[in-house]
């Protein structure tokens, strides 16, 4: 591309090389994930801080590494396993993606994780970014790992006034990149340049006073870093109305089933749920015949309990919880069973349904 080469024709890559690293090298963060360069550890930290916060994915790095410690611990794990040490992280696809890919490593490559952008390309779960962070960081490869943060950081030094949400304009970021990373010590530019967004180049107010490029940046010396990067809004997410019931036995359990092996939340823990169809009986009405159809079980729906939220990026569960008994008998089964409150901790439940039981299993038993 013709703007790669525009923006830096006076550019000084070497000066800005040098003044990133030896800032990163000096204030660099103490992260659980820096203790070495091992790949697999490099991998499974990246894909946890995926749209995760740094200070969130802590303590769950540490708590999967000590379940998972190597390659090998992972791959050999069952799935549900997994999944319950990634309970809380949220976007649960990461971790099936993570968890089919280091298997593959596994009989692939001998459980090396492989070392060049066509075969670490090909794994499940490892797009772009992530690929250049592991070689990089890992490997010592110069291959560019650009993500909003970087994007925002080079928008601003760079002064590119091209829309970030577009596909087009991240081609542009890794261009460029390819253009001024070290290749002496890709590891530190990349993760500079990581650690300068987080800390530094933040996105309504950067601190460039502290900014240890700022006399390599052009938005600032035009003063419109505040305005960069560009970014068109996305959509507002569709609002999805789910009715949701915490059925308690005779037995004093609660009634629980497995989401289906595809789509969202795949095959994890609930309390049994319908999306609500406007116009054709009430919440209640819609949730006892739910479960009537799903499960031949006859139920009383009763009082409401709690309305809670779970946002995906292009949707959001508005879910309406109520209270509610079984009748009858109760045939458990792979996919539907009746836990005590004790039990919930050996089964993984989404987010939302973990705070359903949270908020609501001790209420239930009061009624």
């Amino acid at each position: 591309m013709k703007q790669d080469v525009n923006v830096l024709d006076t550019f000084d890559i070497n000066g800005f090389q040098h003044d990133l690293i030896s800032w990163f090298e000096a204030e660099q963060r103490d992260l659980p994930w820096r203790i070495n360069k091992d790949p697999y550890r490099v991998w499974v930290s990246e894909i946890m801080l995926q749209q995760t916060r740094v200070e969130a994915v802590k303590p769950f790095y540490k708590n999967f590494m000590g379940k998972f410690p190597t390659l090998e611990a992972l791959a050999e794990a069952h799935e549900d396993e997994v999944l319950k040490a990634w309970e809380g992280l949220g976007y649960y696809s990461r971790a099936r993606n993570l968890h089919s890919a280091v298997k593959e490593v596994k009989e692939r490559y001998g459980g090396r994780v492989p070392d060049t952008p066509k075969e670490i390309g090909k794994l499940k779960g490892v797009g772009p970014y992530t690929q250049g962070a592991i070689l990089s960081i890992a490997y010592g490869i110069p291959e560019p790992a650009v993500d909003g943060n970087v994007m925002r950081v080079m928008s601003r030094i760079l002064s590119i006034w091209d829309d970030i949400a577009k596909p087009k304009t991240r081609q542009l970021f890794e261009n460029i990149i390819r253009e001024v990373i070290s290749k002496d010590n890709p590891s530190y530019f990349n993760q500079g340049l990581m650690e300068l967004g987080a800390l530094i180049c933040i996105p309504k107010n950067p601190a460039c006073l502290l900014c240890p490029v700022r006399s390599h940046c052009r938005a600032f010396h035009e003063g419109v870093q505040k305005e960069l990067p560009v970014k068109s809004k996305a959509k507002e997410p569709k609002v999805v109305p789910i009715v949701a019931g915490v059925f308690r036995t005779k037995s004093g359990g609660y009634i629980v089933n497995k989401r289906p092996k595809t789509g969202l939340l795949a095959n994890m823990w609930e309390f049994p749920n319908v999306e609500v169809q406007e116009g054709i009986s009430n919440h209640k009405q819609q949730l006892a015949y739910y479960m009537r159809e799903a499960f031949g079980l006859e139920v009383s729906v009763d009082e409401y309990a709690a309305t809670i939220q779970h946002s995906f990026t292009h949707r959001t569960w508005e879910i309406f919880v109520f209270f509610g008994a079984a009748e009858g008998t109760i045939q458990e089964s792979d996919t539907l069973k009746i836990l005590t409150p004790e039990q919930f901790e050996q089964y993984t439940f989404s987010r939302s349904h973990k705070t359903i039981f949270e908020d609501c299993i001790e209420r239930a038993s009061l009624l």
